[in-house]
């Protein structure tokens, strides 16, 4: 089995959906479902997101933390802080979205680099102790999802620092 590594922090700039900031130290104890996105990206609207809201309905709050991810890599001028709202409100998202910062030289934003990302959508799971476990560009099937969470909630010390 692969080493297991810290979940590199979170870039970013404006959250909607959060009176604050967020962190992923924020999260320690809750396993995360972040779902990377551009607003734009088909896949992203018609599987990723929908599958993210399923995830915030269907399991605790309390034991997992839905976050979203606004990643624009492409199309910089129109997918805008302004218009993501807007977008964030027709689509009636309700967990917390951060928006990743811009890269500091090429296209690729802060996040997603860090990150590796191939581009959108893309689910990354993150353990009770921070650890990244799961990394998965496209659309993932929802039970393997469901499964993957639950195997994650499941492990037993799991609350302790990596």
């Amino acid at each position: 089995m692969p080493a297991l590594r810290p979940a590199p922090e979170w870039q970013t700039g404006p959250w909607l959906n959060s009176d604050q900031p967020l962190s992923l130290a924020a999260f320690r104890g809750r396993v995360v479902a972040l779902h990377a996105f551009q607003m734009l990206c088909p896949g992203c609207v018609q599987h990723g997101l929908p599958q993210a809201q399923r995830i915030a309905r269907l399991f605790d709050a309390s034991r997992v933390a839905v976050v979203g991810l606004h990643t624009v890599f492409e199309h910089h001028d129109v997918m805008t802080p302004d218009a993501l709202a807007v977008f964030v409100r027709e689509y009636r998202l309700t967990f917390p979205i951060g928006i990743d910062l811009p890269a500091e030289t090429g296209s690729i934003p802060r996040t997603m680099a860090a990150y590796q990302m191939q581009g959108t959508p893309t689910l990354i799971l993150i353990d009770r102790a921070g650890r990244l476990r799961k990394q998965s560009f496209g659309v993932e099937d929802d039970m393997r999802v469901g499964a993957d969470i639950a195997f994650l909630l499941a492990e037993q010390g799991a609350d302790h620092d990596p």
